[in-house]
């Protein structure tokens, strides 16, 4: 059946095109005995980056482990679109200077240099019976441990909890996989001096979530407005910067490429029969916002939030950094993960409709 799709009124600079319902889950499990095994927020697979500096993974071999465990993804829901997401040689750089492993690395260093520079400073400019050598390197190591302490804690602090150059580019991934009933996301974190950078394909059934949210949503119609206010407060820095053919090649591709009805959530690239090179002469860079639109539907605009999110969430489960019960809806729910504190709705209803 093909995937019911509509874009909203007035979207032509935001490129976002949701669906009227959830899309129709595929046959991906070769038993429905072992398809009811998984839960919700359980972890079906976790690949290490075949190297903390390329920061790059093996998606065959992803592909294959899937396999073995019963999902039957086919090549362009799996590695085309994560190849696209985060195959860059930019992407991957960003992925090592931004892991935790990096930071590891890079507080000592920053340590060293900052000692060696002040010590130098001091020694030059201070007449030497001022101060003692000790009292000297107390104060050097003193002055350098907060400077460092003050970059770490500097760059932590502009370290987003979603992150644009991984988490919202594995959107268009999730919209694939979803149908799948996975969700994929990136987190690292370091181990014994070693770091461990790593793909995360969780089991994730999306038909709960998506009806609760929606339900929160037409509970808040009334505060429609407000709402969007909410939206664009927090959500405004959520850009997606892709790849897209000159208009009239873009315009080809599209009529080759059936009814908009039929498009994904997020424009992908042309694949029409236009040539290679001429593709490459033609490309141009375009921003996306993430931002629902107001005229969307309630159901739509959920479900724009939840495939926005997922990436983030999968990151924060397993690495335990999902909010507690504290900071839990007003509205306390039923959760739809076991696993976790909070599902994937109501981690949206925290950070977004509050």
């Amino acid at each position: 059946m093909a995937e019911q799709m509509k874009q909203s009124q007035g979207s032509e600079n935001s490129g976002v095109i949701i669906p009227e319902s959830l899309p129709e889950y595929s046959g991906t499990q070769k038993d429905g005995s072992r398809a009811s095994t998984w839960e919700n927020g359980q972890c079906v697979l976790a690949v290490p980056s075949s190297s903390m500096i390329a920061a790059s993974f093996d998606l065959s071999l992803c592909r294959t482990l899937l396999e073995r465990d019963g999902f039957q993804i086919p090549i362009s829901d799996f590695e085309a679109p994560l190849e696209v997401a985060l195959g860059k040689p930019s992407v991957r750089r960003y992925m090592f200077i931004n892991s935790s492993f990096f930071h590891f690395i890079f507080a000592p260093v920053v340590y060293l240099v900052l000692w060696c520079a002040v010590y130098s400073s001091l020694h030059l400019y201070l007449p030497e019976d001022v101060l003692s050598l000790w009292v000297l390197c107390v104060c050097v190591s003193l002055i350098s441990v907060i400077i460092t302490i003050g970059v770490i804690l500097l760059l932590h602090r502009s370290n987003k909890e979603i992150n644009l150059n991984t988490d919202v580019r594995l959107v268009q991934v999730n919209e694939k996989l979803i149908r799948h009933r996975l969700l994929l996301g990136v987190a690292d974190w370091v181990t014994q001096c070693r770091g461990s950078l790593q793909l995360f394909c969780v089991y994730w059934d999306l038909s709960p979530c998506l009806r609760s949210l929606t339900e929160t949503l037409e509970e808040l119609s009334f505060v429609r407005d407000e709402l969007q206010s909410k939206f664009k407060k927090r959500m405004s820095h959520l850009l997606l910067v892709t790849d897209v053919t000159s208009p009239n090649l873009e315009e080809e591709s599209l009529e080759e490429e059936g009814p908009e009805e039929e498009r994904p959530l997020l424009v992908e690239e042309s694949r029409s029969g236009t040539s290679v090179s001429q593709r490459e002469e033609t490309k141009l860079t375009k921003t996306f916002s993430l931002i629902p639109k107001k005229s969307l539907s309630f159901q739509a605009t959920a479900y724009q939030l939840l495939l926005t999110y997922s990436a983030v969430y999968v990151k924060l489960l397993v690495s335990d950094k999902l909010p507690g019960h504290k900071q839990r809806p007003l509205e306390p729910r039923r959760t739809h993960c076991k696993t976790a504190s909070l599902c994937l709705c109501q981690y949206i209803e925290v950070k977004v409709l509050r």
